[in-house]
């Protein structure tokens, strides 16, 4: 009996040791507060060195731009110097382009005056040309007139002479290029024509000419004087 005792108090010196321990054991344990507190500080630091990071690379960036800036200053610097000197080279270029360019106003000034000088002289010949004709072509008709009275003019010489005066005339006018307006049986052109005389015929179209009573001519494409006709209906 007395041996079961002693065992029995030595079991619970066994047990109270262990509790004690285990007591210490747990006020040895960190306390939560602690570990946030911890954990915060950790998150700080991190914080704080990814700052540090970003500002460096911010500072490096920086750092670049500048160099960048710089360096497209310095070729801005080197480019303006570049067109300044160009442009002080231009000067003389400008010039001998000022002077081309009046120059070459001036000969075309000069061609159109020659131009315009040349067509004047020609329109005045042609206008000169076209005076001289019209004076002579009284003649001619004299000369036909003359004519249509002699039913044979090849048997009397005096008449066969005016014939041959007559044909050189109007060969000559010829060359010149003085043509007959052809009349009779054509449609009636006012700019060609000159109308004295309306008749109905229903053998002839409308607005043909049917007789002639004054021969018209052209000098080249210068009217010279309008036929004077009969035109029907």
């Amino acid at each position: 009996m007395a041996e079961e005792n002693k065992n029995f108090n030595e079991t619970a010196n066994e047990t109270a040791e262990e509790n004690n321990a285990a007591v210490e054991d747990t006020e040895r344990e960190i306390p939560a507060e602690e570990i946030m507190k911890e954990a915060d500080e950790a998150d700080a630091e991190a914080a704080a060195e990814k700052k540090a990071e970003e500002k460096q690379t911010s500072e490096d960036e920086s750092k670049e731009n500048a160099s960048g800036q710089e360096a497209e200053k310095e070729s801005q610097a080197k480019e303006k110097r570049f067109f300044k000197k160009k442009e002080k080279k231009d000067k003389k270029d400008e010039k001998i382009e000022e002077l081309t360019d009046r120059l070459t106003r001036q000969l075309a000034e000069f061609d159109n005056y020659r131009k315009r000088t040349e067509k004047e002289k020609a329109s005045m010949y042609v206008i000169g040309a076209k005076d001289i004709v019209e004076k002579i072509l009284p003649i001619v008709d004299n000369f036909e007139r003359g004519l249509a009275t002699v039913e044979h003019p090849e048997d009397d010489p005096f008449a066969d002479g005016m014939n041959k005066v007559y044909k050189q005339l109007t060969k000559t006018l010829e060359d010149m290029g003085v043509t007959v307006i052809e009349a009779v049986g054509k449609e009636f052109d006012p700019n060609l024509h000159n109308a004295v005389m309306h008749v109905e015929d229903e053998n002839v179209g409308e607005n043909i000419v049917v007789e002639e009573f004054q021969k018209g001519y052209k000098y080249k494409d210068i009217v010279v004087r309008h036929s004077m006709v009969k035109v029907a209906n």
